[in-house]
């Protein structure tokens, strides 16, 4: 089959690499110049910076043996970062930091999407406004820059929408009934806060859980391995805090945050470098049950991290896997 996947996110990726192994023509198309999605790697004169997905677990026996994979490939290492919870200005080693074992891509976060694309035909840049039927087919309406009017894509024998859960219902309302059970699984948004410190903070953890603060949790991006040398740090603001302030102007946005830095770390060492970035789908506050939708008479289906996927919780690498591992199985 010729089959179209809207989205260059892990689920995306790892649904085409598995469909094109099983012989079927893949087409991906993703409207962001870069593929790997929230696994983002923000590039500067001081090197990257993980802005998005921190790290990634395993817990069930089939991801783990794919990430064994990854690892002996040589794209990902494990993350042994000393971990603890804030309160109150105070830190103190998270009880739970050696449950799972966490593991990052090398060199930074967005080589595994790099990885996972090669071989496939990935189109960036690419804004899918709608799917539409052509007889037993389906053809994309592609959004373009320079004229009024959508560019046509296809036809494909199938689509798969492998993005945001709130994208995916408005792309398939139109044309199935499979929107109605997505409903109104709500994302998130999150700020993300880049710094970079001439000198070390020496603050006795590379990761930090913070309660009662705008930032939900921060790390030190250059403890996990394969970095550049630096003091690079990266905060993620809470969903609530970000919800509240998403149409902020960012300089105002970085303002509150670093002082939201300060004040969890108490350190008043000023960044020699600070930017903000607004993930707006950034974390599933609720999973949809199963692995995936897929409509074999119409040959049309969705995957992703909103998935519960047999875990508990959500928005997890793991979640998307597991879910475009079962919709690549679907399929066929």
């Amino acid at each position: 089959m010729h089959i179209a996947i809207i989205g260059a996110g892990l689920a995306g990726l790892v649904c085409a690499q598995r469909l094109q192994a099983q012989g079927h023509s893949i087409v991906v198309y993703e409207r962001d110049n870069h593929v790997g999605g929230r696994m983002g790697t923000r590039q500067t004169e001081l090197g990257g910076f993980d802005h998005g997905t921190q790290y990634f677990t395993a817990s069930s026996e089939r991801f783990r043996k794919e990430v064994a994979g990854w690892q002996k490939a040589g794209w990902v290492l494990p993350w042994q970062g000393r971990l603890a919870a804030i309160e109150n200005g105070k830190a103190k080693p998270a009880g739970h930091a050696d449950r799972h074992r966490r593991f990052v891509a090398v060199p930074g976060m967005a080589a595994l999407g790099e990885h996972l694309a090669q071989g496939i035909d990935v189109r960036t840049g690419q804004n899918i406004r709608r799917v539409e039927r052509y007889g037993e087919q389906w053809l994309l309406a592609v959004q373009s820059d320079t004229v009024p009017i959508d560019a046509s894509a296809g036809p494909f024998d199938a689509v798969i929408v492998a993005a945001p859960a709130d994208l995916a219902r408005l792309l398939l309302q139109p044309v199935s009934t499979l929107a109605e059970r997505i409903g109104e699984e709500h994302l998130a948004p999150c700020w993300a806060l880049i710094l970079s410190f001439e000198q070390a903070l020496d603050l006795g953890y590379d990761g930090a859980w913070i309660k009662g603060s705008r930032l939900k949790w921060i790390a030190r991006d250059t403890s996990k391995p394969m970095r550049r040398p630096g003091e690079h740090w990266i905060g993620h603001a809470s969903p609530e805090w970000s919800e509240e302030h998403l149409h902020d102007d960012p300089e105002r946005v970085k303002e509150k945050l670093l002082r939201a830095f300060h004040e969890a770390t108490g350190s008043l060492v000023q960044p020699v470098f600070a930017d903000v970035y607004c993930w707006r789908h950034a974390q599933a506050t609720s999973t949809l049950p199963g692995d995936c939708l897929w409509d074999a008479a119409a040959r049309i289906g969705a995957c992703g991290d909103w998935f519960a996927a047999g875990l508990d919780g959500a928005g997890r690498a793991e979640n998307a896997w597991l879910s475009a591992s079962a919709l690549a199985d679907t399929a066929v």
